[in-house]
């Protein structure tokens, strides 16, 4: 095994609250935090955990993140990288980083975080277990013509920048009206749905706007909200398979 490691840890959504205790332990003695936060208050949080983190920002062009993380690796440095949120969810280049180290001969694990969807079912009270849950990127969800069901709950992230083709920190949903009228072939317009975004902020309640599908536009929408589709209607029950497995009937 070659010396170097790389360690891919989540901050969370919440400044500072969401890390684990084995991650700022990792953070603490990481010979190098190479780091990509939503907030300049978490890249402060992560410099005084270890004053050697490094902002990954300026590299977001495709693979560039993960090629700067094994460069570091490759010097024999014991490397952590922090993501926001989780750090294996929309983020492309932990995963990329990772498998390299691992075909190079390093050691490469990843550590999970508190994502957006965690929040999401915290703050709104949903359980996914309930009537499951559909989960999908808004504007793959429209370019694949994924198929919806209609008595499991429907997740859409990044509806803030639907149709857009590259990351954005402001909103650009020029995609909504097409993602409404898709949606609407599924749904009627009265159908209440949700524009969510989790609070980064310790005290501070997240934005939680709820709107008739028609009705949804860009003024409900931010460059970081997700879509909450709760279900049309009951999955019917499969009385034949009640029996084969031996449950009663209701």
């Amino acid at each position: 095994m070659s010396s170097g490691s790389l360690t891919v840890v989540g901050t969370g959504i919440r400044l500072g609250t969401h890390l684990t205790r084995e991650t700022r332990l990792l953070l603490e003695k990481a010979d190098v935090v190479l780091s990509l936060v939503a907030e300049p208050g978490m890249q402060a949080v992560l410099e005084r955990l270890n004053p050697k983190t490094r902002s990954l920002h300026d590299l977001y062009e495709l693979g560039a993140m993960a090629e700067e993380i094994l460069r570091h690796v490759r010097e024999g440095k014991n490397v952590v990288a922090a993501f926001y949120g989780h750090p294996g969810v929309f983020v492309a280049p932990s995963h990329e980083a990772i498998r390299m180290a691992r075909a190079e001969g390093y050691m490469a694990s990843m550590l999970p975080g508190i994502s957006a969807e965690d929040c999401l079912f915290a703050d709104l009270g949903v359980d996914p277990s309930r009537f499951g849950c559909q989960s999908y990127e808004a504007t793959d969800f429209l370019v694949h013509r994924r198929r919806i069901d209609r008595t499991a709950a429907l997740v859409l992230w990044q509806i803030g920048t639907v149709g857009s083709v590259a990351a954005a920190a402001t909103t650009q949903p020029t995609g909504l009206p097409v993602l409404v009228e898709a949606l609407l072939e599924h749904y009627p317009p009265e159908h209440e749905v949700t524009v969510y975004e989790a609070s980064p902020y310790p005290g501070f309640d997240p934005l939680v706007r709820t709107v008739g599908l028609g009705e949804l536009s860009v003024e409900h929408v931010t460059a970081l909200s997700t879509l909450y589709v709760p279900p049309r209607e009951p999955a019917p029950l499969d009385l034949t398979m009640l029996d084969r497995l031996g449950l009663p009937r209701p």
